[in-house]
């Protein structure tokens, strides 16, 4: 008895505030949407193999700003050249912090990146980073001689196959993959070189590369709906700590060959783009120092944002 009359003045409880709360919750002048179910909000409305066209239909049906509802979350999504620039310009250091997802937990050592990181000091300092000594002119410049390399190479196979059909992306890819792997590590991980044994085979990084791009533009209902995420329905996040593992290996490996190459030389001239961070890294007087796990992040985001850049 005492039991059953507590339970009921805890659920006429919880009752009363949470209309309390609906009904002095302030006005907002929300962007127009769909409605939203329970639980999954409107996650059903981006089921199927092209999200991108359901968004595109939902554009068309309520315009350049709408408000959708990823599970608990509430998303605002704009589609129009001044809805862009209203984002990324006008409000952009008001909108520049970034969603903390699986893929920025478990591919990029707990948000280390540029991508994933939160605005502030240490984002600021990557960014400063990548424009003065990763991509300035000088940079650029300086590894020249590798993607002209890269592209004879490319035009000697194209050569060999000269009236066969081909699969073009297949080429062009590889190509691409190559002038990143030299340029940001200092050697061509999608060929095998002479008998000099190597962490992983070309195919191994090929397809490492593959699943890193693929786990991080993926829709895993963890993120949406936080008290799902452990259950792992998809199998995502056992993909994305596998990853994570194994680009990890393969990191530590090219970070030890790259200092070892580096010991004891003075005034040692970059050859890469890690030689650049791991020199950055030693340097006293950056504002949030540079640490091993920083420099590995910081080169995912070369491999994969350059990769995106190409393709």
């Amino acid at each position: 008895m005492v039991i059953s009359t507590f339970a009921a003045l805890f659920l006429a409880t919880v009752a009363i505030v949470t209309l309390f709360r609906h009904l002095t919750r302030p006005k907002l002048n929300l962007p127009p949407g769909p409605k939203p179910w329970p639980i999954i909000g409107n996650l059903n409305l981006l089921a199927g193999p092209l999200p991108h066209r359901n968004v595109h239909a939902l554009v068309q049906k309520y315009g350049p700003i709408m408000l959708l509802k990823f599970g608990s979350y509430q998303v605002v999504v704009g589609s129009s050249k001044e809805m862009a620039e209203e984002i990324l310009k006008i409000n952009d250091v008001k909108l520049a912090d970034r969603p903390r997802i699986a893929a920025g937990k478990y591919t990029t050592y707990n948000y280390s990146n540029i991508t994933w990181s939160q605005y502030g000091p240490y984002w600021r300092q990557a960014r400063k980073i990548l424009l003065m000594e990763i991509f300035s002119p000088k940079r650029l410049d300086q590894f020249e001689y590798l993607r002209v390399e890269e592209l004879h190479r490319l035009l000697g196979k194209l050569f060999l196959t000269a009236g066969k059909p081909i699969n073009g992306r297949e080429y062009f890819s590889d190509l691409s993959l190559s002038v990143i792997s030299r340029i940001v590590l200092g050697k061509n991980y999608t060929k095998k070189t002479g008998n000099q044994k190597q962490y992983m085979s070309p195919k191994e990084f090929t397809e490492m590369i593959d699943e890193l791009f693929l786990l991080n533009g993926v829709l895993d209902v963890g993120d949406s709906i936080p008290w799902l995420a452990f259950l792992d329905l998809q199998g995502y996040i056992k993909r994305m700590k596998a990853v994570g593992k194994l680009f990890d290996g393969f990191l530590e490996n090219a970070l030890n060959e790259h200092n070892e190459r580096r010991k004891g030389i003075k005034n040692y001239v970059p050859q890469d783009m890690m030689d650049i961070l791991l020199q950055l890294a030693d340097d006293p007087g950056l504002e949030v120092k540079l640490t091993r796990t920083s420099v590995k992040a910081f080169i995912m985001d070369l491999i994969a944002g350059g990769l995106r850049v190409l393709l």
